[in-house]
C-alpha cells in the first residue's frame, strides 16, 4: 500500500511558532506545487514544479520521519549543545564557533547565486512549515530554521570536522588554565575503517554496463533514503544527511556517486611564536610582529533550569583560531571546514549527465571530506582521491605542527586533482575502501 501526502491538504493548525501571515502564505502556496509518495516500505518520493519545490518537500518529508534528529545536528553546528546538556559541551561548542563561523556562514548566503540561495530558503521554508502545520512539536531549541543554517554543514560526511589533531581537551587547558593531562596521539594511518565502494567496468558484467556499488558504513538511520525530482531536471536517488538538501551518494538518469571518507590531510597545525606587549599579544611573521586578533565567543549553558553565559576571548592568528598550547607556544589551526564553494558542488554534483559533467563538479575541489567512487551510463567508471588537497612545501614534515613564523609553511593554493578513470573497453574493476585504493583485472572476490 502506498501513502500519498499533498501537503496542501493537510490540515489547518493554529499558530504554534513565530510565523507571520506572510510567511504562511508563500509557504502553503509553495505546498501547492509538492507531492509526497511514501512508497511500501516508508522511502519518501518528492515531486516538485521546481528544484526549490522539490527541496522544500524534501525537508518537510525528513522532519516527518525524524525532526528530533534534523534538529540536534544543527543544534550542534550552531554550538550550542551546552543550551541542552550543560558545561559539560562547552568546549566542545567552543571547537565548533572557532571553526565554523556563524558570520560568515551568513555573509556566504548574502552573496550566494540567486538559484542557490532559493534552495537554501526551501530548505527553511519545507521545516518551518512542517513545525507550523504540527504544534504538538516541540522543538528543544530550535524553533525557526534559518536559510544559512545549510551553510554550517556543506558535504554530508560523517566526520566533516578536520582538527588537525587537536583534542577538545587540548582547547579546554588553553582556554580555561586547566592543567588535565593530555595524551597526543597520533592516528594509525593503517587502521581501517569506513565505508566500501565498488565500481565495475562494462567489459567486467553480464549487462554490459557500469555497476556501481554503494557500500556506506554508518548506523542505522544515520541517512534516510530518498528521490527527490523536479520539472527543471532534477531525479535523484540515494541517501541524505538528515537536515541536507542534497542527495549525498546516490544516482540519477545519468550517473552514479558513492563516497568513502578520507585520510587526505586537509588542517594543519602551527606553532605561533607569540611575544606580549602593552597587554596586547603580537605573533611573528616573516620577522615582522603582527597583532593576535582577539575575538569575544558568548556560550550559553545550562545550569539546573537556567542558563548561564560564559564569555571567552579566542585568538587567532594569520593561520586559524589558536586551539592549544604545547611545549610553551601556541598552537593554531589552518582549515577549510565549511564553505559556499562544497555546498554548491553537494548540489551540483546530483545533476550531472555524465563523467566529463561530474568532472567539471569535482573540478571545484571544495570537498575536504570524501574519496568518490563514481560509474555512468556511458560506462565510464572513475576515483577521485580526496578533493580539497591543499599545495605544500614537500621538504617540510606536515605531520607534526610546522612553523608559523615562515611564508614555506603557507598553504600555495590547490593541486591538480588524483584522478583513476577506467575507459569503458578496459578489462578494471575498481575496489575502493577507506583509505586503499585497488585497480584489479581479475574478477571480483
Amino acid at each position: 500500500m502506498k501513502k500519498i501526502t499533498v501537503l496542501l491538504l493537510l490540515p489547518l493548525q493554529l499558530l504554534a511558532q513565530s510565523f507571520t501571515k506572510g510567511e504562511i502564505g508563500q509557504w502553503r502556496q509553495q505546498a501547492q506545487k509538492v507531492t509526497i509518495i511514501r512508497d511500501n516500505w516508508g522511502i519518501p518520493h518528492l515531486y516538485g514544479k521546481s528544484d526549490a519545490d522539490a527541496v522544500f518537500g524534501l525537508l518537510y518529508a525528513q522532519c516527518e520521519d525524524d525532526f528530533k534528529r534534523i534538529e540536534m545536528n544543527y543544534i550542534e553546528k550552531l554550538g550550542r549543545m551546552s543550551e541542552l546538556k550543560g558545561k559539560s559541551e562547552l568546549y566542545n561548542d567552543l571547537l565548533i564557533k572557532l571553526l565554523i563561523d556563524s558570520t560568515e556562514a551568513i555573509g556566504d548566503y548574502n552573496r550566494s547565486e540567486p538559484w542557490l540561495k532559493k534552495l537554501m530558503n526551501a530548505y527553511a521554508d519545507g521545516i518551518n512549515w512542517y513545525l507550523y502545520k504540527h504544534p504538538e512539536v516541540k522543538p528543544a531549541l530550535l524553533k525557526r530554521f534559518k536559510p544559512w543554517y545549510t551553510l554550517l554543514w556543506t558535504d554530508g560526511s560523517i566526520g566533516a570536522i578536520s582538527t588537525g589533531g587537536v583534542t577538545t581537551q587540548e582547547l579546554e587547558n588553553f582556554y580555561s588554565g586547566s592543567k588535565t593531562d593530555v595524551s597526543v596521539i597520533k592516528k594509525d594511518p593503517d587502521e581501517q575503517t569506513g565505508s566500501n565502494g565498488f565500481a565495475v567496468a562494462p567489459s567486467k558484467t553480464a549487462s554490459g554496463n557500469a555497476i556501481l556499488y554503494i557500500n556506506p558504513h554508518v548506523t542505522f538511520y544515520f541517512r534516510p533514503e530518498v528521490q527527490v525530482a523536479s520539472e527543471e531536471g532534477l531525479n535523484a536517488y540515494g541517501a541524505v544527511t538528515w537536515g541536507q538538501f542534497f542527495v549525498y551518494q546516490g544516482f540519477n538518469d545519468y550517473c552514479g556517486w558513492m563516497h568513502t571518507s578520507s585520510n587526505v590531510d586537509v588542517a594543519d597545525l602551527y606553532e605561533e611564536k607569540i611575544t606580549k606587549n602593552n597587554g596586547r599579544f603580537f605573533y611573528q611573521f616573516e620577522n615582522k610582529q603582527q597583532p593576535v586578533k582577539e575575538k569575544k565567543i558568548v556560550i550559553r549553558y545550562r545550569e539546573g533550569d537556567a542558563l548561564q553565559t560564559k564569555v571567552i576571548t579566542a585568538f587567532f592568528t594569520r593561520n586559524g583560531p589558536v586551539m592549544a598550547e604545547r611545549d610553551g607556544k601556541w598552537i593554531s589551526l589552518k582549515s577549510y571546514n565549511r564553505s559556499l564553494t562544497s555546498l554548491k558542488q553537494s548540489w551540483l554534483r546530483t545533476k550531472a549527465k555524465g563523467f566529463e559533467d561530474y568532472k567539471k563538479v569535482m573540478d571545484l575541489r571544495a570537498n575536504t571530506s570524501n574519496n568518490t567512487v563514481f560509474a555512468d551510463g556511458n560506462g565510464n567508471i572513475a576515483y577521485w582521491h580526496g578533493n580539497f588537497i591543499p599545495k605544500r612545501d614537500n621538504s617540510i614534515d606536515w605531520s607534526k605542527p610546522v612553523d608559523g613564523t615562515r611564508a614555506a609553511t603557507e598553504w600555495k593554493g590547490l593541486p591538480l586533482l588524483l584522478r583513476v578513470r577506467a575507459a569503458p573497453k578496459k578489462k578494471t574493476i575498481l575496489r575502493i575502501w577507506r583509505p586503499m585504493v585497488k585497480i584489479s583485472g581479475g574478477s571480483m572476490r
